[in-house]
């Protein structure tokens, strides 16, 4: 059963998650977008979304930090297991908080604002709920395992964070994912289910940022040159009269 849950459902889940997008680039090239809704409401957007997006932003780089850096790393540069943890734990819980007020506030604004609900779909439904139960389970483990220290002295660097780099380096510990507390499994469970589903949600709008406006040269608009003969440019709203028609 372990091998089934850490090994093979990871490596199931990265190949949809892989696959799924190729085939949604290939395929539906239109409907790779976030389905904005900016249009219908702004007063809740122009907070909720800087909030959910840094936040997240932050909660992001600081897994790369977790999970894809070894301690042995951390210890070469001189950085302490305790310098590590407060850093760890306090911009983690500040990047949380605001992540789960943005994403609060982004779901309100979809249920309560009646034209961005009638454009939410059933995939949009289901990619919140999977991504509230996420962003919950990963700020329970925070709260519970350093502030309430409900999971004892478990270093999730010496057993999540080794069973994650594993899947890439092809080194599979699953029994490091299997001794681990349950909040960290759920946590693991629902991201790798996060994932499955993410080529067919909007989140695929992660791997469309307009990059290449940092080095697109400058667009040069010039103004038209008046020249001789010619008629000033007629308004919109001009009335235009009648001409006569010639007679020869």
């Amino acid at each position: 059963m372990d091998v089934l849950l850490w090994v093979v459902v990871p490596y199931v889940c990265l190949a949809i998650f892989v696959l799924g997008h190729v085939w949604r680039y290939r395929y539906d090239k239109f409907g790779w977008t976030t389905r904005s809704s900016q249009l219908y409401e702004r007063r809740l957007l122009r907070w909720a979304s800087p909030l959910f997006h840094f936040g997240i932003l932050a909660v992001f780089l600081g897994h790369v930090m977790g999970l894809g850096i070894p301690e042995s790393w951390t210890d070469a540069i001189g950085m302490s297991d305790e310098a590590y943890h407060v850093l760890a734990v306090s911009i983690g819980s500040v990047a949380g908080f605001c992540t789960v007020v943005g994403l609060v506030l982004l779901i309100y604004r979809r249920r309560t604002v009646g034209p961005v609900f009638r454009a939410t779909t059933r995939m949009d439904k289901v990619m919140y709920l999977v991504l509230a139960v996420v962003i919950f389970l990963g700020m329970w483990n925070t709260v519970a395992g350093s502030v309430l220290n409900l999971g004892g002295d478990y270093d999730y660097r010496e057993g999540v964070s080794v069973w994650f780099r594993g899947i890439f380096l092809l080194q599979l510990h699953p029994e490091l994912m299997a001794d681990a507390p349950i909040g960290f499994q759920l946590h693991g469970m629902a991201a790798m289910l996060l994932f499955a589903l993410w080529p067919f949600t909007r989140l695929v709008h992660v791997f469309s940022a307009p990059v290449g406006y940092l080095w697109r040269p400058y667009v040069v608009y010039r103004s038209r040159p008046e020249r001789l003969g010619t008629r000033p440019p007629r308004r919109g709203w001009d009335r235009v009269e009648p001409q006569e028609p010639s007679r020869r």
